[in-house]
């Protein structure tokens, strides 16, 4: 049986509320400056939380045409434009590449709320007699989830394995792992990969608040996102998108393309527990991340940091540092862990493409990002959060987590690469 092929990085691509290009985004991090603020996008006064991480310097019509615009959702407007950032840095020329060996894989955990809203108003607003008229014929292409997948390869001609997944907040480290795969076997020679979300909506906003968990700390907005702090009350709602450019090795090496990082391996399990709250166990964790350190063939101990799911929410950083104990024993004092949703906030089904990019330029640079905000310890939160400031290290081994939602996890395993 022949060995699996090699699977690199070569590209990187992210909207996000701390910048949209590679440069603003990784200063942001090493600064620790947080995206939250008080919400814009609409009236938050008579909700519980009043603030929210969002993306406020994104131009559509800088990557797509004012006719197409208006037929995309803004979670499939952030996809599309991540997804071109990212092609672009990879240095793929299209025009000389075999488009059927190129697909493209995006997760989203909501997908189109901004449409669904805005119709129902309309149709509400005119009343069952001349309501149905008035639905735009874009509705359902607009607010499906497989429409940022879609939308991508119709926009670049990617003609290779095309496929999409919502698994909540594992959605994009899911979309990777899958994309990771398809290459590996054989299927498809580059993959455009990650999430996309753009739900910072009254009625997706208004559900977390009615969850409760959501941060409340509205007069210190840059300060509510606290990642293992004792003090956290809750996440902070965000949006944007997270691409990466998957690329066979031999393939990238051939074009002389700029690699990353080495994604090595991938891990998925259910929790089969509870809607929202982690097996309190960490039962599902523990598997996920075991199975993505069995699939990349390396011990425990050979980890260096883990981006970590870290919501800032009660009970996700507790179980969350408790599977990780368990996973990794004794090397678990010695990790380096850090949340960078504390600077971010949290994208949802865009989470796990940002932070796989986070974890590939933190191999790349030798810089560790922070988890700000950590200001009180926490018994059950007792491990290396990497806290405030960046920490110089090298960085051969990073595991990132993505915990979603419905019991679903999803970890991914890279390396620096050496050909």
């Amino acid at each position: 049986m022949s060995k699996p092929r090699r699977v690199v990085v070569t590209g990187v691509g992210v909207v996000s509320p701390v910048g949209s290009t590679k440069e603003l985004f990784w200063k942001a991090l090493l600064e620790g400056k947080s995206g939250t603020r008080r919400l814009q996008a609409f009236d938050p006064t008579y909700f519980t939380s009043k603030i929210a991480a969002e993306v406020r310097d994104f131009d559509p019509a800088k990557f797509i045409s004012p006719k197409e615009i208006k037929r995309m959702d803004r979670f499939v407007q952030f996809g599309v434009a991540a997804a071109k950032i990212a092609v672009d840095d990879s240095g793929l020329d299209l025009k000389k590449e075999d488009r059927n060996r190129i697909g493209v894989y995006v997760g989203s955990g909501i997908g189109g709320l901004h449409t669904v809203e805005a119709e129902c108003m309309q149709y509400f607003k005119l009343g069952p007699e001349k309501g149905p008229d008035r639905i735009t014929p874009f509705l359902i292409p607009m607010l499906i989830v497989n429409m940022a997948s879609g939308q991508i390869s119709i926009t670049m001609g990617l003609k290779g394995p095309n496929s999409a997944c919502a698994t909540a907040c594992a959605s994009g480290n899911h979309a990777i792992g899958d994309a990771f795969k398809i290459i590996q076997r054989g299927d498809a020679d580059c993959m455009v990969s990650g999430g996309a979300e753009g739900a910072v909506t009254p009625m997706g906003f208004g559900g977390f608040c009615a969850l409760k968990a959501l941060s409340t700390r509205n007069d210190e907005p840059e300060k509510a996102s606290r990642p293992f702090d004792k003090d956290r009350d809750g996440f902070v709602m965000g949006e944007g998108a997270g691409i990466v450019v998957l690329e066979e090795a031999e393939h990238a090496i051939k074009r002389n393309a700029h690699i990353y990082c080495e994604i090595i391996g991938y891990g998925m399990s259910a929790d089969a527990y509870h809607m929202t709250a982690p097996d309190p166990e960490g039962d599902g964790a523990i598997r996920c991340m075991a199975a993505s350190l069995k699939d990349a063939g390396i011990k425990p101990e050979e980890v260096d940091y883990i981006n970590a799911h870290g919501t800032s929410t009660f009970y996700n950083d507790k179980i969350e540092t408790l599977a990780i104990k368990k996973v990794f024993g004794a090397h678990a004092k010695k990790l380096a862990i850090s949340s960078t949703k504390s600077v971010t906030g949290h994208l949802l089904g865009a989470a796990g493409g940002v932070e796989m990019i986070v974890c590939a330029l933190t191999i790349e640079n030798n810089v560790i990002p922070p988890t700000i905000n950590y200001e009180v310890p926490d018994p059950d939160c007792d491990l290396d959060y990497v806290p405030n400031k960046p920490r110089g290290a090298k960085v051969r081994v990073a595991i990132s987590n993505s915990l979603g939602f419905g019991g679903h996890n999803a970890t991914l395993a890279v390396r620096k690469f050496i050909a």
